[in-house]
């Protein structure tokens, strides 16, 4: 039984208020400051006049038509562009157009680059893509995998298992990526957000594993009073799921727009821009929806807004508004990277790996983009290209080490500089069972298999937990289990000893509050293959620079003692001691997980990350509002790709 957390006590100031408090009063303190010495200097001039205050941040109209415009992917007569940019992705290419042929440059072999340069050799033009990598492309599509373009060895002990390192699932609210599929005929099948069971129904019998308390997800939709409670939330909120509260707090958000078409759809999602567009999800928390912060600690916990709390309210509320509980996700077989591979394929003569640009320079006569290899082969080459335009999909956050000449326009290099890229790092471990869809006869029949009664050891809590235990199923293949990693996790297990029931989930995902944060199961085995890889960790912003501080191997014994604390010690047993694990922020290439904006950012940055500069245009998930969804991607290549062939 885990008791009720002490009431905060009342007139005493958070941690977040004080820090609020504190940056309103050196604020304060400043002015006072100025004041106070203009004044005490003889013969000074008076202090001048404080100007009219200007518009509130944010209520600019036109700067919030433009960012409702691309959220909804509308022209400037708020017509729908996506139609349009099915047809040159899918079927009719770019527009005919009298102007000449160009010698075009695309920095980057992300499916924003790879996607511009298929459409502009289609057309006519001669098209170089310039990627850092040396060794594949597909920027933050990436999978763990044996072979694809990339060549790479099996990162698994069985070489048939695989797992993403980036993107793993496509919402079928996304035509041009689901269409691009269907194009190039890659099979793709459901990704199950929430668990099903074998008739492919969902059950939601996954774990929510917070403030010591264990409960499945259905559990907790219908009596959620023992979780809110733990959490110490007024009694107005005790028998609410979080996922109610934050759909009851967007609601009055939403109807500025719902059910509304055309340039009245448009101007709803302005006036929400107007409103909202320099408010983080924490203030539209508490000063729109009135919660206090217990019931926030709840909804951040166990609905994944904990690390966006800081960040724009519109970031989030877009990704909810576009995507809804009935969105059908999608995914690949064989990995997301499998996209990368076909889109790669149409253009590979055109792509120059191992190339990172190390200056841009521009003018009337074109691009020169000067770059330097890896030095995989032990020896560094420099090499120069040039063009008359060029396309730039490096993120936001990489381009700020990149020197362009001319400099470029304040406003462009505002926002290189300023938009905010967020961290994310993924932990898999390998099992050579998949016991997450186990029952308990399941479980008895493994474990008694191993030792007579080790069954009833785990459950009574008395089985070993010095490691000894770790890979000890007879199906767990040898040599990739090294003795320092028992070690590790002897010192890293789990401290609860209780075992939980059997899982028997298939897909979803659990939530916990300790260092996991969020754990997901494969949503479909992996042909010929009893074994599976679990995604044990998948983090945001603070969580994600918490796994990053330690090294790749020193992150497998901590997952997996934090999946034991959800599913209990004996998944131990399976363990193959194989993992593979992303960091995204310590990635050479991506600099980052995805630009997830800052209050203000949208209205103030969207437009100059999206504008041209003479001839330099700039694509890439970062210059749509679907930043880390591979449909921004293809929507910046599709209008970079115009913009290129009708200038």
């Amino acid at each position: 039984m885990t008791s009720k957390p002490a009431e905060p006590t009342s007139g005493l100031p958070s941690r977040r208020t004080m820090i609020a408090g504190a940056a309103a009063g050196a604020t304060a303190l400043a002015a006072t400051a100025m004041t106070a010495a203009n004044a005490a200097t003889p013969g000074s001039p008076a202090a001048p006049a404080a100007p009219a205050p200007a518009a509130a941040p944010g209520s600019d109209w036109n700067a919030c038509l433009t960012v409702a415009r691309a959220i909804l992917v509308r022209d400037e007569q708020d017509e729908p562009l996506v139609p349009h940019y099915r047809d040159v992705l899918l079927s009719k290419g770019l527009p005919r157009s009298r102007k000449a042929p160009k010698k075009v440059l695309i920095i980057g072999a992300g499916p924003a680059g790879l996607t511009a340069a298929r459409l502009l050799r289609d057309a006519g033009h001669t098209v170089t893509v310039i990627e850092a990598n040396g060794n594949r492309v597909g920027g933050r599509i990436k999978t763990f995998r044996k072979g694809g373009h990339e060549n790479s060895k099996a990162p698994f002990a069985d070489p048939k298992q695989y797992a993403e390192a980036g993107a793993m699932r496509i919402p079928d609210s996304h035509p041009l990526v689901t269409g691009l599929m269907d194009s190039f005929a890659l099979k793709r099948r459901r990704f199950y957000l929430v668990d099903v069971d074998e008739a492919g129904r969902p059950v939601n019998h996954t774990w929510i594993h917070v403030n010591g308390i264990r409960v499945r997800k259905a559990d907790y939709a219908k009596k959620p009073q023992a979780v809110n409670r733990s959490f110490g939330v007024p009694a107005e909120f005790e028998n609410k799921a979080a996922s109610t509260i934050v759909r009851e707090a967007f609601a009055p958000v939403r109807a500025e727009f719902e059910g509304k078409e055309g340039s009245e759809l448009v101007n709803g999602w302005a006036r929400v821009i107007q409103r909202y567009g320099h408010w983080s999800m924490f203030r539209f928390l508490t000063e729109a929806a009135k919660l206090d912060e217990r019931t926030i600690d709840l909804i951040g916990t166990v609905e994944n807004l904990t690390s966006r709390l800081h960040l724009a309210f519109v970031h989030s509320f877009i990704g909810a508004s576009l995507i809804s509980p009935d969105t059908a996700f999608y995914e690949l077989p064989n990995g997301t990277a499998t996209l990368a591979d076909a889109m790669y394929a149409k253009v590979k003569d055109l792509v120059r790996l191992d190339r990172r640009a190390a200056r841009i320079s521009h003018g009337a006569d074109g691009v020169r983009v000067e770059t330097v290899s890896e030095g995989r082969d032990g020896k560094v080459v420099r090499e120069t290209f040039t063009g008359d335009r060029a396309i730039v999909t490096v993120p936001f956050s990489g381009l700020r080490h990149i020197p362009v000449t001319p400099a470029l326009s304040y406003g462009k290099r505002r926002a290189v500089t300023e938009i905010h890229y967020d961290a994310a790092t993924k932990v898999l471990l390998e099992f050579s069972r998949r016991w997450w869809e186990f029952e308990e006869k399941d479980w008895k029949t493994e474990l008694n298999s191993i030792r007579p009664g080790l069954y009833d050891a785990y459950r009574l809590g008395k089985a070993p937990a010095d490691g000894s235990l770790l890979g000890a199923h007879s199906s767990v293949p040898s040599g990739h289990l090294p003795p320092n990693q028992r070690v590790h996790y002897a010192a890293y297990r789990a401290t609860a000893r209780n075992q939980p029931e059997a899982a028997h989930v298939i897909g979803g995902g659990s939530v916990t509050d300790n260092a996991n944060r969020f754990m997901y199961q494969p949503s479909h085995p992996v042909d010929k293959s009893r074994g599976g890889v679990l995604l044990a960790s998948y983090s945001w912003a603070d969580d994600a620079l918490k796994w990053d501080s330690l090294d790749d191997d020193e992150r497998y014994p901590h997952a997996l003692g934090g999946v034991q604390d959800v599913y209990g010690q004996r998944i131990e047993v399976f363990y193959t001691g194989a993992g593979a694990t992303q960091s995204w922020m310590r990635d050479p290439y991506a600099y980052g997980e995805a630009s997830v904006l800052l209050p203000g950012q949208h209205t103030e940055l969207l437009a100059d990350v999206r504008s041209a500069e003479g001839p330099l245009h700039f694509a890439g998930c970062h210059t749509s509002v679907k930043p880390a969804w591979i449909e921004g991607a293809l929507e910046s290549a599709v209008r970079t790709a115009l913009e290129v062939h009708t200038s």
